[in-house]
């Protein structure tokens, strides 16, 4: 595949990417922007937003959610039953619901719901709430190019299975440490899955994120992966 028929992914800082598709669509996942200290000033104008996707109700996966999807209307919203239905209660339109191992057609691209080991409880104006199961996802564009959005996980041997079905190119991957994967796991996370490109994410947003890029890229080099690891500062583009 050539690079013009790969999506172009912007990092806002701590878990949420944009992405630019060939075909023009704007797509966000996780949507914590406004008071995300990692994100640039001025990317929290997203002119436009055709999905939305959430992998998990804690905040700073899920902050804006409401006020995003309400200001853009994205034509789809993407989460589990759980989330999208807390989401309509509050007004969101065009939610589409779905859990662990389905897939579903998001504007022209195929979206896949995986595994994630975290959970996913939902502050709803100071009371917890279920927020039904942290995921993971997969997009496997109109173009055939696949990529992997982990959300917050720990290494599971069953990114293996993730690896064998759907075969992404490129992973987004928690690597912080404390609440997620740290380095060293999230390399052996580089092999299970058989990623060409890994971009680190969920680090140095709080000092007790205390795993670094440059850590992880050690880790995948010291293991010798055919895995080339790409780091993004809040704000740059891959």
């Amino acid at each position: 595949m050539n690079d013009s028929q790969r999506p172009t992914f912007t990092y806002f800082g701590h878990a949420t990417v944009r992405i630019d598709f060939p075909d023009g669509q704007r797509w966000l996942i996780d949507p914590w922007v406004a008071g995300n200290p990692s994100c640039p000033e001025e990317l929290h104008d997203l002119e436009r937003l055709d999905a939305l996707l959430i992998t998990h109700s804690h905040a700073d996966h899920f902050a804006n959610a409401v006020e995003i999807a309400k200001r853009y209307t994205p034509r789809k919203v993407v989460a589990n039953f759980e989330i999208c239905c807390w989401l309509e209660g509050k007004g969101v339109e065009n939610t589409a619901a779905m859990n662990l191992g389905g897939s579903q057609d998001v504007l022209g691209h195929t979206v896949t719901m995986v595994r994630a080991d975290h959970s996913s409880g939902l502050d709803d104006n100071g009371t917890q709430v279920d927020g039904g199961t942290a995921s993971g996802f997969v997009v496997r564009t109109a173009d055939g190019y696949t990529f992997y959005h982990a959300g917050d996980t720990a290494l599971f041997s069953d990114m293996k299975l993730i690896a064998s079905l759907y075969r992404p190119r490129l992973g987004f991957l928690p690597m912080g440490d404390l609440f997620t994967m740290g380095p060293e796991d999230a390399a052996r996370a580089c092999r299970y899955l058989g990623l060409a490109t890994a971009i680190p994410i969920h680090w140095g947003t709080f000092p007790v994120l205390t795993g670094t890029p440059f850590e992880f890229a050690s880790q995948v080099n010291e293991r010798e992966l055919a895995c080339d690891v790409v780091v993004l500062q809040p704000g740059e583009s891959y």
